[in-house]
């Protein structure tokens, strides 16, 4: 079956059908990973976007049920180069086709990424149509034109839990994957250790691999809607509070910047992504949006303190302005490609965040030790009081 993919533009693309039948409005932005490919689609931060990427051949390891990182596919629509029509890999349980039809997903194969990336390098990312339907351009390229896009608008209301819920009680979904030769070699793969603390994770769109790796650090979470309010959330008496990433314009979760205000100062508080921009707002200060924002497994990140170079697991098209934080806020890391802010810390309350993903899925482990600073950051926080 036939599939377009139109930009606002003016810019039509003809390829094949890969995914489910119909029509989606996003906004088209383009991916450099490599794999991961099913945690990109599962990753509620890409509510509302179209997926394009960059790489030419994906799908060729297929998907399985242990590998998603949410309840749902939240993508609007995913563009590549070229489906693999093998899905070769011992974990594989259906392939990338089936996987995009049966979760509905509206996908396109045949279009020439390279040309394409480069259009959204240039131009910045663009509100875009995506149809298996019969229609012509012009109209396509109309469809796209009138969308409202994701400026403004609170898209977190649509990925975030409905009722609080504690992750992993069992202990059971939380342990690393290792397969059966691996344990074999070393029987203490997977293991975890007691949970030391509890806290709270703000759910904004927050990643299954976020809270595996609060886990493993000991940390048991218990995760609340993002409407939950700071007096609610200090009524479960925390001893930390998790700012989770999540999809759309910062600007737009007053209530969010709301609550975060108010648990600034009363227990230690660790932000990624989205909760990074939230602690901003908290702060007083703003964000803006990207021109085409950071989306990858290979970003670099240096740390302002000691110079050390990370490379990076990303995706978001809003960042923070370092000039309009308080004082009281230094800047600890920056995107080395264009210099924005990619992590801050509060010189007087107990809070820090980053904009990249160190839980990675996917992407690079670099980053890993951040969860392990939360846990001793907790530590040092009940130890004064």
């Amino acid at each position: 079956m036939n599939a377009i993919l139109a930009l606002e533009d003016g810019t039509v693309f003809h390829g094949n059908s890969i995914g489910a039948q119909g029509e989606r409005l996003g906004e088209v932005v383009f991916n450099t990973s490599m794999t991961g490919y099913q945690e990109i689609l599962t990753d509620p931060s890409y509510k509302g976007q179209i997926i394009t990427m960059t790489y030419p051949e994906i799908g060729n390891y297929g998907v399985n049920d242990a590998d998603i990182e949410s309840w749902a596919v939240h993508a609007s629509g995913f563009v590549v180069r070229q489906l693999s029509p093998l899905a070769s890999n011992f974990r594989a349980q259906k392939s990338l086709g089936d996987y995009l039809r049966d979760n509905g997903v509206v996908g396109i194969e045949g279009v020439d990424t390279r040309v394409l990336t480069k259009k959204l390098r240039v131009s910045g990312a663009m509100k875009g149509l995506i149809t298996t339907e019969e229609i012509s351009d012009t109209d396509a390229v109309n469809k796209a034109r009138e969308w409202q896009g994701i400026v403004g608008v609170d898209t977190v209301k649509e990925v975030t839990c409905q009722q609080p819920y504690v992750w992993d009680a069992d202990s059971q979904d939380s342990p690393a994957w290792h397969d059966d030769y691996q344990r074999a070699l070393n029987p203490s793969l997977g293991k975890l250790p007691p949970a030391q603390f509890n806290i709270v994770a703000i759910d904004c769109g927050i990643k299954y691999n976020i809270l595996r790796r609060l886990r493993e650090n000991g940390l048991a979470a218990t995760v609340v809607p993002a409407t939950t309010s700071a007096a609610e959330i200090l009524a479960l008496k925390p001893d930390g509070v998790f700012l989770a990433n999540g999809p759309g314009d910062p600007a737009a979760l007053a209530y969010v910047h709301e609550t975060v205000r108010g648990l600034l100062g009363k227990v230690p508080l660790f932000g990624i992504c989205l909760g990074h921009q939230m602690l901003a707002h908290a702060y007083g200060g703003r964000t803006f949006k990207l021109k085409f924002g950071h989306r990858g497994g290979n970003q670099p990140v240096q740390d302002l303190r000691d110079g050390k170079v990370t490379i990076t697991s990303q995706n978001h098209g809003f960042a923070v302005d370092s000039d309009s934080l308080p004082a009281d806020v230094e800047v600890t890391h920056i995107n080395l490609n264009d210099g924005t802010c990619e992590g801050m810390r509060h010189k007087k309350f107990n809070a820090f965040s980053v904009q990249y993903h160190p839980e990675a899925a996917p992407g690079p482990h670099d980053a890993n030790y951040f969860f392990e600073e939360f846990r001793k950051e907790i530590e040092r926080s009940k130890k004064t009081r």
